[in-house]
């Protein structure tokens, strides 16, 4: 998978570099073997954020990594074995409109 994300970008700011990209690596694949029903949704960039991964449990907890471009995304969410889904034609999962929902909630009564 380092060899996924370390992949030329376009912009040297796409990829992680050096540690960071270890560490992106490591992030993703605990996510995706600590939590049930992740899926993989690829962002494409825009004027402020490169291409990402964002991974979705079935709770609706998120997490998101930049990669270098959407082919990458793919290749990235592929080898991490979950399904992914291009989020210009999908949408974001209500459950993570939701979990967000909450999330927001619980800090104001915190």
């Amino acid at each position: 998978m380092n060899r996924l994300l370390g992949r030329s970008a376009p912009s040297s700011s796409a990829a992680p570099s050096g540690g960071g990209r270890s560490a992106a690596v490591g992030h993703l694949q605990e996510f995706v073997g600590s939590r049930v029903g992740v899926e993989a949704y690829v962002e494409p960039p825009n004027a402020q954020t490169p291409a990402t991964v964002l991974l979705v449990a079935t709770t609706g907890e998120w997490t998101r990594r930049r990669v270098p471009d959407e082919r990458t995304g793919f290749d990235v969410a592929r080898s991490l074995g979950v399904p992914v889904y291009n989020v210009r034609f999908t949408g974001y999962p209500q459950r993570m409109r939701d979990w967000n929902s909450a999330q927001r909630a619980q800090r104001k009564r915190g």
